[in-house]
């Protein structure tokens, strides 16, 4: 093995053995692993193509790279992820964050944007990134948050931690809604909605999620059955429920929305234009 080996050589490699192993978007995540491996950002890996690497600064990217063949998901491997333009600790304590729940907190965002004031719900939490992500762009906003997982509220109170909020939110852990009387004025909701016989034919790195994050029962809809028929009860006057949902849930969960006299019902599409999110008023 040469002393030195160019940053671009080893990165060239580590994009091979990563499409060998069927990981999406090899160049890219090289690049991640290799600028985290360096302490670099990833844009600055193109000014020093030319860099000679000794073995010493090659030897942590290995590790990194062998994790990343198996398929576990990058931002396992990283021990972060981004979310909303900002860096959240994300391993396999709780879901990896997803394009489509960022679009979700901008639907948030758009609901309470005439009152910031508003005291809001998440539930299902996770690593908090939905809570903490409207904290900091709601400061006036009263946050709760539940998940039923010690493991995710651990890991929330990282995050929390992190981001300096920890005096912002109120993490509770429960299943679904937390104990108490509060009324909200918005209830955001990331559920499991993934059919349980749906879940061996994920991709492997999804599969690297909690299960107790992916698996909705039968027809993926179990917690978000049981959340649309017990939300009312802690949904202030004109309060909203926004959940999430999957592909080819939004006739069902119209159906449930409107069994519990929510109105204003509607079902909006993610970026690919799936519908993905339901919305619903009660009081």
């Amino acid at each position: 093995m040469p002393e030195t080996v160019p940053l671009l050589e080893v990165l060239r490699g580590t994009e091979r053995y990563l499409a060998d192993r069927g990981v999406e978007s090899p160049r890219l995540n090289a690049e991640h692993l290799l600028a985290h491996a360096l302490g670099l950002k990833r844009m600055e890996l193109y000014l020093q193509f030319d860099r000679a690497l000794t073995e010493a600064e090659r030897a942590p990217l290995r590790d990194l790279v062998k994790r990343r063949g198996t398929r576990e998901p990058l931002q396992h491997v990283l021990g972060t992820a981004e979310f909303h333009g900002r860096t959240f600790t994300c391993d396999q304590r709780a879901l990896v964050p997803r394009p489509e729940t960022e679009q979700l907190v901008e639907l948030a965002l758009g609901m309470t944007k005439d009152k910031p004031a508003a005291t809001l719900l998440d539930i299902g939490t996770g690593s908090g990134i939905i809570a903490l992500t409207l904290a900091l762009e709601l400061p006036s906003a009263i946050l709760h948050a539940t998940d039923l997982s010690p493991d995710a509220l651990a890991l929330a109170a990282e995050n929390t931690a992190r981001h300096a909020l920890t005096d912002r939110i109120v993490f509770h852990q429960a299943d679904l809604l937390p104990p108490g009387d509060v009324r909200f004025d918005l209830i955001i909701a990331n559920l499991p909605y993934i059919p349980a016989k749906d879940i061996a034919s994920l991709a492997p790195e999804v599969r690297h999620d909690p299960s107790s994050a992916l698996d909705g029962g039968a027809d993926g809809l179990d917690l978000i059955r049981r959340l649309i028929e017990t939300a009312p009860g802690r949904l202030a006057p004109g309060g909203a429920l926004l959940l999430e949902i999957g592909l080819g849930q939004a006739d069902a969960v119209n159906a449930l929305l409107s069994a519990r006299k929510f109105r204003d019902i509607s079902v909006r599409p993610d970026y690919q234009n799936i519908p993905r999110f339901a919305v619903g008023f009660h009081g």
